[in-house]
């Protein structure tokens, strides 16, 4: 009997140590991942909290997580500087517009990158990788200078036409998504369409678009962050104040205290303590610029993770 209790305690610890071995690397992943979020979400969590303290938690070195009172009027203060309404429409016209051009340009262009092998072709692709691997501040002096000679400056030209010719911010990347995705997808459906007598135009319209509405998806995430967040075009372009894009207006706060005596800002913005524009009202600012782009990617996060795996990135 003894014996047979020490073969199944021996049997018994064997199999703890093996349930253990599978365990650990499980847990080494996990604790990766932990590490990994924390890192990502540290900046974001930081702004939240910070956006609500009070003076006295910013310059109080034991309030790190936990204000020990909370100001939402942080809030308004930042939207009244910023002009956030106005802004916030100029950034909306701006980015829908760019980026349905984008789509619309980009997708046509991948799609006759991957389809079409006509003389040129190896050019174009080239010249695509050359406009991808060009950072867009060495050509913006002569962008600068076309733009200018047209009359486009302090318009909102500069940044909308070029979309609608496959360039724009990050055009040449977008192109190459849409190339990437349509050579991973099988000719048997455009040959038929052939057939049937469909031109260029309507095979694109009836037959590829319903097959890559996901990397549609995937773009057009993309491209409204990008064209969002912008800051250096914009900046380059438009100095009117009331054209402004919210990500130029954030400096608006910090410039606030710095230009304006105590009379202005108390009459403009209800300020009557100087320190009442600090990091917090700088961080609220910034959350609102940023919420609805959160906003829209918790809509489509779903759609934009599938499309992520179906666009073919790693193909030819």
């Amino acid at each position: 009997m003894n014996i047979n209790k020490l073969q199944k305690s021996g049997i018994s610890g064997h199999s703890l140590w093996l349930k253990l071995a599978k365990l650990l690397p499980k847990l080494l992943l996990y604790a990766i991942m932990l590490g990994l979020a924390y890192i990502f979400l540290y900046p974001f969590l930081y702004m939240v909290i910070t956006s609500v303290k009070s003076n006295a938690d910013l310059n109080n070195p034991l309030v790190m997580w936990i204000p020990r009172s909370i100001h939402i009027s942080n809030y308004s203060l930042a939207a009244t500087i910023m002009d956030y309404w106005n802004n916030l429409k100029n950034t909306v016209i701006v980015t829908a517009v760019s980026t349905l051009g984008q789509l619309i340009s980009c997708s046509m262009a991948g799609y006759s990158l991957a389809r079409y092998k006509s003389f040129g072709h190896k050019f174009a692709f080239f010249f695509m990788i050359l406009a991808m691997l060009v950072p867009p501040q060495t050509i913006i002096v002569p962008q600068y200078l076309l733009y200018a000679n047209m009359g486009w400056l302090n318009s909102y030209l500069p940044l909308i036409i070029p979309s609608f010719f496959g360039f724009g911010l990050k055009g040449a990347l977008f192109i190459y998504i849409f190339r990437q995705f349509f050579l991973s997808q099988p000719r048997e459906l455009e040959e038929a369409a052939r057939v049937d007598g469909c031109g260029f135009i309507r095979t694109f319209i009836y037959i590829i678009f319903p097959v890559a509405r996901s990397i549609y998806i995937v773009v057009l995430v993309l491209a409204l962050v990008w064209h969002w967040s912008d800051f250096f075009e914009p900046s380059m372009y438009i100095n009117k104040s009331d054209m402004a894009m919210l990500s130029m207006r954030l400096q608006a706060i910090s410039d606030t205290l710095r230009l304006f005596s105590a009379d202005v800002l108390e009459s403009n913005y209800g300020v009557t303590d100087t320190n009442t524009i600090n990091n917090a009202v700088l961080m609220a600012g910034t959350f609102i610029v940023v919420l609805p782009v959160l906003l829209i990617y918790s809509l489509l996060q779903k759609q934009f993770i599938q499309g992520i795996e179906r666009s073919g990135l790693t193909g030819e």
